[in-house]
């Protein structure tokens, strides 16, 4: 695993999760299928786009863990062809995993498919402001 020396600051205490979800985002930026788009809705809404036509909703699977959100997509193909039966094939028929590493507080508020797109809405509420007061002791 490739440390940063950024985090082996000893001014930087406590920082071994982000350290982490950094290392998860690299990875999953790395992956290059299915395409997709990521879109500001204005008021914390951020919409994901991936494009997967020719998946059923049955075949689509969004999930969040440990902020987290995956979409995989399983597909056979169900044509009944071979693949000498191809003089060439464009159309992937493979299944994926794409991953996103969401912020604190992120939510998923819904998915939709239509015309080949698929659509995963996420909010990001606005955190509550607090002001906690820390008492002093004295040494006696």
């Amino acid at each position: 695993m490739n440390r940063s020396v950024l985090f082996d600051s000893p001014y930087l205490l406590g920082f071994e999760h982000t350290r982490s979800l950094i290392e998860r985002a690299a990875k999953a930026a790395a992956e290059s299928y299915p395409p997709y788009n990521v879109e500001d809705r204005g008021d914390g809404g951020i919409r994901i786009t991936l494009a997967v036509a020719g998946f059923s909703p049955e075949q689509l699977e969004v999930t969040v863990e440990d902020r987290q959100l995956t979409v995989a997509g399983r597909r056979e193909d169900q044509s009944g062809r071979t693949e000498d039966a191809y003089l060439h094939r464009g159309i992937a028929a493979r299944g994926f995993i794409r991953s996103f590493v969401l912020a604190d507080g992120m939510v998923v508020d819904g998915a939709s498919l239509e015309h080949g797109l698929l659509h995963i809405d996420l909010a990001r509420p606005e955190p509550e402001r607090r002001l906690v007061r820390v008492p002093i002791r004295t040494g006696a």
